[in-house]
């Protein structure tokens, strides 16, 4: 695996892509057709400490994000935010680049309410690209527009708060276009759903879960090779729930089918459940129920 190289800074990017010094330290958006950089065939690993978010086209690359492979032949929105790795596999032939990449520092984003609400766009930590329509990808290319004509104008006392606006445009549409994405890919998202489903099964039916315990949200999320933002917002979208709330809903399940139709304690259950104590299991039982597990088990069984 190749080490991650630290860029830290977007005067440091530019260099890495042969790009000029950029008009301001803190912000900057290239036009991917000006890039002379010339990718080797091979792995190239890099962790940024700014925001980035680029549309990319007709690449001859393969990014790896997270657990997810993307390819770039289409018009794809990307989003990192700072400290994620970015893994990006070259092929034999030197790609031509196009589209455009927008970089943002946090210390450009500084005393602004954008610096607190960027960090609820799910989307930067998703591990999840969105595919934009044609429609969808020209309404942004007017958007960085707007930043490039700001971006390249003198610099005043209103450039940075104009600029935001337009960053701050440009998330809600990706936030609307993400909540779009859920819906049209209607078909793998239960796809999904049914993996989840067939992964909890499996887990709870495992002689180990005694050793295991309880699954955590980051187990079922590596397992389905997405992202626990990503997971939670699609479970959200199709169930009403949460990862955590369905696994505590398998739980539940799997405890009342136990105490129902098998002779086994409360105390036999729980441990089998993947509980240390049955006192927890006893709490966590009635919190979800309203009822204690053995007064549930006396409704079969009697007293």
């Amino acid at each position: 695996m190749t080490t991650p190289v630290s860029i830290k800074t977007i005067s440091e990017f530019h260099a890495l892509r042969g790009l000029p010094k950029p008009r301001h330290p803190l912000i900057s958006v290239i036009n991917l057709d000006e890039v002379e950089t010339k990718f080797e065939k091979g792995m190239e690993s890099l962790v940024l400490d700014f925001y980035s978010i680029s549309v990319k086209r007709g690449m001859n690359h393969r990014y790896r994000y997270g657990q997810q492979d993307y390819d770039f032949q289409e018009g794809v929105m990307f989003f990192m935010a700072p400290r994620q790795v970015l893994r990006i596999e070259t092929a034999e032939e030197i790609p031509k680049l196009s589209g455009w990449m927008l970089m943002i520092h946090p210390d450009f984003l500084w005393n602004t309410p954008l610096a607190t609400t960027i960090k609820k766009y799910e989307f930067f930590g998703l591990h999840e690209a969105l595919l934009l329509s044609e429609a969808e990808e020209l309404k942004f290319q007017h958007i960085i527009e707007n930043i490039r004509q700001e971006y390249h104008s003198n610099i005043d006392q209103f450039s940075q708060h104009i600029i935001i606006s337009q960053i701050e445009t440009l998330l809600n549409y990706s936030d609307r276009f993400y909540r779009r994405q859920f819906i049209t890919r209607n078909k793998a998202n239960h796809q999904v759903l049914e993996q989840l489903e067939k992964l909890l099964d499996d887990y709870f039916n495992d002689d180990e879960l005694i050793s295991k315990g309880l699954p955590a949200v980051q187990y079922i999320s590596d397992q389905l090779h997405i992202s626990p933002t990503y997971l939670r917002s699609l479970l959200k979208m199709l169930t009403g729930q949460n990862t955590q709330q369905l696994i505590h809903q398998k739980v539940i399940d799997k405890a009342m089918e136990k105490l129902s139709t098998t002779d086994l304690t409360v105390s036999e259950i729980a441990y089998g459940l993947g509980f240390e104590h049955s006192q927890s299991f006893n709490k966590f039982f009635k919190k979800k129920t309203q009822v204690t597990p053995m007064e549930f088990k006396q409704r079969f069984h009697g007293s």
